[in-house]
């Protein structure tokens, strides 16, 4: 069943009740709806105005010519013996149009309207034609139109009274070719403005809704966490709702940010502060020398986890801060994964773990050295960890449709399926396989901040040989 949506006082049909109609539809329907009854009704008016200008046309014609034998006739009524010799005169002084026939009729009636005189072979003498009255047409008092004919005459006087008229006639029928062929131009250029005006109307509908589309594909963008800047917009309505957007992203952003960083953070320090304080009560009592070392390595350890946890948020913080990219330097990231890679190796060797960079690609980018080298530090870091002894860790680096893509394969147990869509999100850690012990759970967080930054993006999947793969990309500079 059809339904209609009403747009401006306008219905405007669409499939069902749960189909959304598109702005940018609804204008153009009603842009052309006004449009085609708009035009319609001036074709109309122009369409049947064609007929009256062609027969006015011809009406003056033939006004023309009645005015000019009325004269004639006048000429040779002032030599006949009287009104009833305006026949005889007629022949006498226009021999040619006496034998007038076809489309053009000309004759002579007597005062009274009765035809005296006849061009076309004397059909109608006799008849009275009384004086022209208007019937169905506009026509001045001197013209009528009877059976599909129109009659103009014009009055012949002798001694300044009208002794009879003139009358000059043609079939209204011979005005229908051309009329034809004007209302064909009419239509067809017609049609030619009507396929502008589709065309305009679906221009300017487009040029109306292009705003609102980019400010929904920028309302989309920051749902889904992604880099984006808020469209810029000469309209002042449009700009105004785009800041209204702007400000309301950010008061909110700001609001959930501290909310969520409160939570977090009492929730991760309040383990290992709970131990440094349940340490340092006992510290306080007498108790055996390797007791004492043993609570006083648990401070440093617990400490040590404090202040990383505190140095990774900060530097989470920072990055999350951080809207828009600066003035990024030009980067060879073989480099820097060659030193993310020199960095870990240590690490690997004390895991039993082999490193292997694959891919001698060069590629550059922009971007802040640092914080590249510590995403991708993170990434080989979090692949040895959950790489068994005896495994391997594999990067490479290729450029693919202008992205440098880096890619960290290991060879551990891989990825939970559960857990795939977690891995990024601020302190969630999985428990490693030679300890069952878990990190900080912002690693992989800083690594998704620092993709964002630099424009960016990082996933983390399983791979179908087993062991799980961290890819980076990154816009080739």
């Amino acid at each position: 069943m059809t339904r209609f949506a009403r747009i401006g006082g306008w219905a405007i049909p669409c499939a069902r009740r749960d189909e959304a109609v598109r702005i940018r539809t609804a204008i153009f329907g009603v842009y052309l709806l006004a449009s085609a009854v708009g035009l319609a009704v001036l074709m109309g008016f122009v369409l049947r105005d064609v007929r009256l200008r062609y027969v006015e046309s011809m009406r003056r014609t033939l006004a023309d010519t009645a005015t000019v034998l009325a004269a004639l006739l006048e000429s040779g009524a002032a030599r006949a013996n009287g009104g009833s010799d305006l026949a005889a005169a007629w022949r006498e002084d226009l021999p040619a149009l006496a034998r007038t026939s076809g489309t053009l009729r000309v004759y002579v009636t007597d005062a009274r309207g009765r035809v005296i005189f006849d061009g076309n072979s004397g059909r109608d003498v006799g008849r009275d034609y009384g004086l022209p009255k208007p019937a169905g047409y506009d026509e001045p008092d001197n013209a009528s139109m009877v059976g599909g004919e129109l009659r103009v005459i014009a009055p012949v006087s002798k001694e300044g009274a009208v002794v009879g008229y003139v009358g000059v006639a043609r079939p209204l029928i011979s005005v229908t070719e051309a009329v034809w062929r004007a209302r064909v131009r009419l239509a067809l250029g017609a049609g030619a403005v009507a396929l502008v005006l589709v065309i305009a109307g679906w221009w300017i509908a487009a040029k109306l809704t292009h705003s609102l589309e980019r400010l929904t594909l920028y309302a989309q963008t920051v749902r889904d966490g992604r880099p984006a800047r808020p469209p810029a917009s000469r309209a002042k309505e449009i700009a105004a709702l785009v800041q209204a957007f702007e400000e309301m992203r950010t008061a909110l952003e700001g609001k959930a940010y501290v909310e969520r960083y409160t939570q977090t953070l009492a929730h991760e320090l309040k383990a290992p502060l709970s131990a440094i304080r349940g340490a340092a009560e006992l510290l306080g009592e007498e108790m055996p020398r390797e007791e004492r070392a043993r609570f006083i390595a648990n401070l440093r350890a617990e400490s040590a986890r404090v202040q990383r946890v505190v140095d990774q948020l900060l530097e989470l913080a920072a990055l999350e801060a951080r809207r828009a990219p600066a003035e990024f330097a030009l980067i060879d990231l073989r480099a820097v994964v060659d030193e993310a890679l020199a960095a870990a190796r240590g690490f690997a060797q004390a895991r039993e773990v082999a490193l292997k960079f694959e891919g001698g690609v060069k590629a550059q980018v922009r971007g802040e050295r640092v914080h590249l080298g510590h995403a991708l530090g993170n990434l080989v870091q979090n692949a040895i960890e959950f790489s068994p002894p005896g495994g391997v860790v594999t990067a490479t680096l290729e450029v693919e449709a202008g992205r440098a893509v880096v890619r960290v394969d290991d060879t551990g147990p891989g990825v939970a399926a559960y857990a795939l869509d977690k891995v990024f999100d601020r302190f969630f850690s999985l428990p490693r396989p030679d300890t069952g012990r878990k990190s900080s759970g912002l690693g992989l967080s800083i690594v998704r901040e620092v993709a964002r930054l630099h424009g960016g993006e990082v996933t983390l999947e399983n791979r179908a040989e087993g062991g799980a793969r961290a890819t980076l990309s990154l816009p080739v500079a």
